[in-house]
């Protein structure tokens, strides 16, 4: 099984934006964690992060055709982004959404996701945990 996991806007700081929100870690600190849960799961990742609406949907169009499964953290594109809603219902792969914080206890204009209803899961407030149960998840999938 093949994997593409997004991550976009301001995710490339973790580590150093809001860490009372985000925590301490890195980007390459979760790449890292996955890698290692990935390789248990004989499962291929390829983690990708941008800034960019644009090139997170090109990597969707590209690296997700060529992948069995799309995790996302769309960042604060979720709640506004139906282009990149409608990149990944267009994958035609399962995807599992992630928000390293718990989107439904902060701002109100957080609470409503575009991008979450076209996931076949969504997980929120886990911190990186979240990433690792959108791995376990797909991992379960037939096919």
């Amino acid at each position: 099984m093949k994997v593409l996991v997004l991550n976009g806007p301001n995710l490339g700081t973790l580590g150093r934006r809001e860490p009372e929100v985000y925590g301490h870690r890195t980007l390459a600190d979760l790449e890292t964690l996955l890698a290692g849960r990935a390789r248990g799961l004989s499962i291929e990742l390829l983690c990708l992060q941008s800034n960019h609406e644009g090139q997170l949907i090109d990597w969707i169009e590209k690296e997700g055709a060529q992948s069995d499964a799309i995790i996302i953290n769309p960042g604060a594109l979720s709640h506004s982004s139906l282009a990149l809603a409608d990149a990944l219902r267009g994958s035609g792969k399962p995807v599992v959404e992630v928000h390293i914080s718990n989107v439904f206890a902060r701002e109100p204009e957080r609470h409503r996701m575009v991008t979450a209803a076209a996931a076949k899961a969504l997980i929120s407030g886990l911190g990186f945990e979240g990433y690792l149960a959108a791995l376990n998840f797909l991992a379960t999938l037939p096919g």
